[in-house]
């Protein structure tokens, strides 16, 4: 036979031309369709059969078999050097399970040329077979027999080439691509080989196991709530699954099964494959796939976009990936960043140079290693010297840091922050580590451009002004001599903080300072200005100095706590959600029932702008039926979420005891005696607007709510030398500078706080060693039936920028 024309194999266009041969003669041919016929019949002596009929001990003399390709595997020789080409056909008239597909064996030159032109979903067709037993049946699952072909056996094989696009007026294709049955996590069985979707609730980074494969373990959840285990290997790490976070959906084809310790497992088999997909509710329903060939129906969409909504709601997703602003030490944490340099320190580690455009507020460590040694642009390394930072890596991490390219983006994972201190050191500093092993999914993934996440960075990247960080004083920086050369110097700089003031006066600069034995013997309302030490303050437990305020009634209330909102939400709970509601103009609906015993049922309201849903992060959410855990889940996916219930014929919101709002980790309420609650439907306004902002006071008005704002509360007890007073701080943000609305759920902030306090007000000092405070106050009388006071409060003040 002679050789086929040398197409591109699966660049081929449809409609080949008519080869000038004689085709009778040829074993492997590839036929051309128009309308719905083919150009050339088959031999008229040829009968067709199905899977049923290919059974031993049967005549199989002038029969055809067709199917569809779904899988072939490469062309490879046999010990003798023949070529063997293996593929797999699935029955074109029956879907329904892994059976109704067979392996096809092909020996020789039609090996070969079969290789060169072949295509996944063409419609394959084979005659003057052997059929024969195969071994493989029970591992992979398919057909009990399978068919041998060769020229030498007088076989013939037609090849009905899928055309990428059909002009109605000339072709039509014979053939359909394979749909493939997907198998519930539950539904698993020891020694299948199946296909699967799932929802990845923890990864591990491809690594290089102890052989010379790459080794990656992704854990699946689905709907079914059971979980699977895979352990996947290969050779090529972009053939392994490209999961960049927990939440991401995968599908699976040909993943085998195992029982091990009453728990199934799934490994890799031959003809493994995977796509897989943002598990972001909104976002495109992309594939991410190193393969150029592969199959994803309509249908599939749907898979994707229901298991996105149940994994929202039923997932522990944790939020973005943490910013170098906001390490603390002592953290584990995941980082998208930009790889700037990176440096051989020894045989077991391996330095990284990264900046993601924020700066540590803790001085770092510099690793050091010599200049020569340090692989990056030098420019930029100096120009970024202020916003780098060191990571090392060790062990197995390091053979794939060392591959890294220079500009990367990476996602780095479970890094450990460590506080330590140097020899001769005043001060701790941070260090960076990726410890060897992959326990806690340890690793490190190479993210491409097209990743949304490495978009975001750029942009952000694009926007950093390095001048001014090359203008900063390093106070973050190793790189620079301690501030302090010894403990005199230490002593002698707090000796001169004692002489200054912690705080700034924002304004009134014209007045001058009055001592408070003068404040207490004068008349209210009055303004001062005043230089004084905090003797103490209340509270002690800073937490408790969160209060809600109405600016409309002027009253003050303690924060809820969780229990009383969860408690709410479980009331609410009992009443179902009427499907009446669902679906409207501005809003798509989404309803399901929960597995437990109680049956609950969820439902979510997907708010829309111009008849579009829109990002998460611009999402709002309207909720019900849910818990206080799923609605945490859902806050830190979306925009924000109203938590309500269905009446007859409107959305409501909860009672004023549970938050109207919730936007990441602040809850929102409304003042009971002054909000007059309106149907939720008012949003639909906000929904219109070009550039919904979906801002907690504008939603506050619409729906007919006094919002409460969170304060500080605070009395200071100040002392000068000749008097004595209570000054109270009533404050939002600009006191501390520190949103009074965050800092109930921000474990930095409190720390921050607490740090403020203990220097305003150090623990065990002296009166004498205090530092001063400059502030204004204000007095202001209070009277009622029976008392008259004057009391105090702060203004105008804040705490110095060196201090916080």
């Amino acid at each position: 036979m002679r050789g086929l024309p040398g197409h591109a194999r699966c660049g081929r266009k449809w409609g080949w031309r008519r080869w000038e041969t004689d085709k009778a003669a040829m074993p492997v041919q590839l036929l051309k369709v128009i309308k719905g016929k083919s150009e050339i019949p088959l031999p008229s002596h040829l009968q067709k059969e199905d899977l049923k009929q290919l059974q031993e001990g049967l005549d199989h003399t002038n029969k055809y078999f067709q199917g569809i390709v779904v899988l072939s595997y490469p062309l490879t020789k046999l010990g003798d050097g023949t070529d063997f080409f293996k593929v797999v056909l699935q029955d074109l008239d029956k879907w329904c399970s892994r059976s109704n597909s067979i392996n096809v064996l092909i020996y020789g030159k039609m090996a070969e040329d079969c290789a060169k032109v072949i295509c996944h979903g063409d419609t394959f067709v084979v005659a003057g077979f052997k059929l024969a037993k195969s071994p493989t049946a029970r591992e992979d699952g398919r057909h009990g027999c399978h068919l041998e072909v060769s020229e030498e056996a007088g076989s013939a094989i037609y090849i009905y080439t899928a055309p990428k696009t059909t002009a109605a007026s000339e072709t039509a294709s014979v053939s359909v691509a394979p749909k493939y049955v997907y198998t519930p996590l539950n539904h698993l069985k020891d020694g299948t080989i199946v296909n699967l979707y799932g929802v990845v609730k923890f990864f591990k980074p491809p690594y290089v196991s102890k052989g010379t494969d790459y080794c990656s373990v992704v854990t699946l959840v689905d709907p079914s709530n059971v979980k699977l285990t895979c352990t996947l290997f290969n050779g090529n790490l972009d053939a392994l699954p490209k999961i960049y976070k927990v939440g991401d959906i995968v599908r699976f084809h040909r993943i085998k099964i195992r029982e091990y310790n009453g728990q199934m497992q799934g490994i890799t088999s031959a003809g493994f494959a995977s796509l897989t997909f943002d598990g972001t509710v909104g976002a495109p329903v992309v594939p991410r796939t190193s393969s150029k060939v592969y199959t994803f129906m309509d249908e599939e969409q749907k898979t994707i976009e229901d298991l996105r909504v149940w994994a929202a709601t039923n997932l522990s997703i944790s939020g973005p990936a943490a910013k170098l602003s906001g390490v603390q030490p002592m953290l584990y944490f995941d980082l998208t960043c930009q790889l700037v340099g990176k440096a051989k320190v020894d045989g077991s580690s391996f330095l990284l140079k990264v900046w993601d455009g924020t700066k540590c507020p803790y001085p770092t460590w510099k690793v050091p290693v010599e200049a020569r040694d340090l692989e990056g642009e030098k420019v930029l390394l100096h120009q970024l010297r202020n916003l780098t930072v060191d990571i090392l890596v060790y062990d197995n991490h390091v053979q794939l840091a060392k591959s890294l390219k220079i500009g990367s983006f990476l996602r780095i994972y479970s890094i450990h922050t460590k506080q330590a201190s140097a020899e001769n050191e005043d001060f701790s500093h941070i260090e960076f580590h990726l410890h060897g092993g992959t326990c806690y999914g340890r690793g490190i993934g190479v993210l491409p451009e097209s990743n949304p996440d490495v978009k975001e960075l750029k942009t952000f990247l694009e926007s950093v002004d390095l001048a001014d960080s090359q203008n900063m004083e390093s106070m973050s920086s190793m790189e620079l001599d301690g501030t302090f050369n010894n403990v005199t110097d230490l002593e002698s700089h707090l000796k001169r903080c004692q002489q200054l003031s912690v705080t700034v006066l924002t304004d009134h600069q014209d007045l001058s300072n009055t001592e408070l034995k003068t404040i207490l013997n004068s008349t209210a309302p009055q303004q001062y200005r005043i230089r004084a030490k905090l003797r103490t303050y209340k509270p002690q437990k800073l937490y408790q100095s969160i209060k809600l305020h109405c600016s409309k009634c002027n009253s003050l209330q303690e924060v809820p706590n969780g229990g009383d909102f969860d408690l709410i939400l479980q009331g609410a709970a009992v009443t179902a959600p009427n499907p009446d509601l669902h679906n409207t103009s501005w809003y798509n609906s989404v309803m399901w029932t929960t597995q437990d015993q109680k049956q609950r049922k969820i439902a979510i309201h997907f708010v829309k702008h111009d008849e579009m849903l829109q990002q998460p992060e611009d999402t709002l959410l309207l909720v019900e039926g849910a818990t206080l855990k799923e609605i945490w889940k859902l806050t830190k996916r979306f925009k924000c979420v109203i938590p309500v219930r269905s009446t007859e014929d409107h959305l409501e919101l909860l009672d004023l005891s549970a938050p109207f709002l919730l936007q990441g980790n602040i809850k929102y309420y409304g003042c009971k005696q002054c909000s007059t609650p309106k149907p939720i439907r008012g949003l639909s306004s906000i929904a219109a607007e070009q550039r919904p902002s979906w801002e907690p006071s504008e939603i506050a008005q619409v729906l007919g709510i006094e919002q409460l704002q969170y304060v500080f509360v605070m009395r200071f007890t100040l002392v000068d030398g000749t008097g004595a007073l209570n000054a109270y701080i009533f404050d939002y943000e600009k006191f501390f500078q520190i949103p009074a609305s965050e800092i109930l759920t921000n474990n930095f902030l409190q720390e921050k706080m607490q740090m403020t306090m203990n220097t305003l007000c150090p623990p065990g000092r002296k009166l004498d060693d205090l530092p001063w405070l400059e502030c204004f106050i204000k007095s202001y009388n209070v009277r009622d039936a029976m008392k008259h006071r004057v009391y105090y409060q702060i203004f105008d003040t804040t705490v110095a920028e060196d201090v916080v």
